[in-house]
Order: C-alpha cells, then sequence, then structure tokens
C-alpha cells in the first residue's frame, strides 16, 4: 500500500473512530481538530491562533472546525510534500487570489517552515509574470510589512 493510500486509510478509520472530548473553549473537538490545531500553531504561530480560535462564535466556529481538521490536518499533514513546499504553493495561490490578511499570515508560516526572504522574492517574482504585476505589487507590500513585524 503506498504512503498516500496509507495515510487516506489511517484519516477514514479515525474519522469514523473519531471521538470527541472537551478541548477548545468548551466544545467538543475531534482528533483530528487537534492535529490540525498543533500543525496550524507550528505554521503561524501559537498567540495568532489562539487568538482566532479564542474569537469564535456560535456563528463561525463550523468554519474554525473546517479549516483545522481539513485544511491543516487532513492536508497539512499529508505525506508527499512538505512544510516548506506546500509554504511555496499557498504563497503562489494566495498572491494570485490577491488575499492580503491570508498573504501575511502564510508568509509568516513560511518563514517559520524555513524559506528565506530571497526565496518568497522569487515565489512573488514569479507571480508577477504569471497573475500579473499587481498581484505582485501587493505581495511584496504584504511580505514587508510582515518582515517589518518579525525584525527580519
Amino acid at each position: 500500500m503506498s504512503e498516500a493510500n496509507a495515510h487516506i486509510k489511517e484519516n477514514i478509520v479515525s474519522s469514523t473512530a473519531n471521538a470527541t472530548k472537551p478541548a477548545v473553549n468548551g466544545r467538543s473537538v475531534s482528533e483530528r481538530f487537534e492535529r490540525g490545531l498543533k500543525t496550524r500553531r507550528e505554521v503561524l504561530g501559537g498567540a495568532y491562533v489562539d487568538a482566532s480560535v479564542s474569537k469564535a462564535t456560535d456563528f463561525n466556529w463550523p468554519m474554525q472546525e473546517l479549516v483545522t481538521e481539513y485544511c491543516w490536518d487532513e492536508i497539512w499533514n499529508r505525506p508527499g510534500l512538505d512544510r516548506k513546499f506546500r509554504s511555496v504553493l499557498n504563497l503562489g495561490m494566495i498572491s494570485a487570489l490577491n488575499r492580503p490578511h491570508e498573504l501575511k499570515l502564510h508568509v509568516r508560516g513560511a518563514i517559520n517552515n524555513g524559506l528565506t526572504k530571497e526565496q518568497i522574492r522569487e515565489i512573488f517574482l514569479q507571480v508577477s509574470i504569471y497573475c500579473g504585476v499587481p498581484a505582485a505589487i501587493d505581495s511584496f507590500r504584504s511580505a514587508q510589512e510582515v518582515f517589518d513585524e518579525m525584525g527580519i
């Protein structure tokens, strides 16, 4: 069985037996949520993630669950691509979508995952050719704000 198929089988088994327990803001969360929350904290930083989760309301809690379980556990923890490579992909895609708030989070995550400022610059130069100069300019601007905040 391939590594990817084993991962899929493991998640099918764990999702059918995914017991819940109180863990976050008095809400019951799944094991998948806990794994995703760990990954999310490691990539984006605990302070940001904890603030985001603690501000969740009954209205937006289902979105927190979806993002944490499926984005941060199911996708980010899959075999086949390391976190650094996933960060490269995210920077390009989020730049193309022109989502500066999310881009700033993922620039910080890319640094946490081992990308350098120079590599991030090259990603945004590539974005300028394939997604347009305005998208790249906004990406450079957003990244510089993060670098300034991080003191790098």
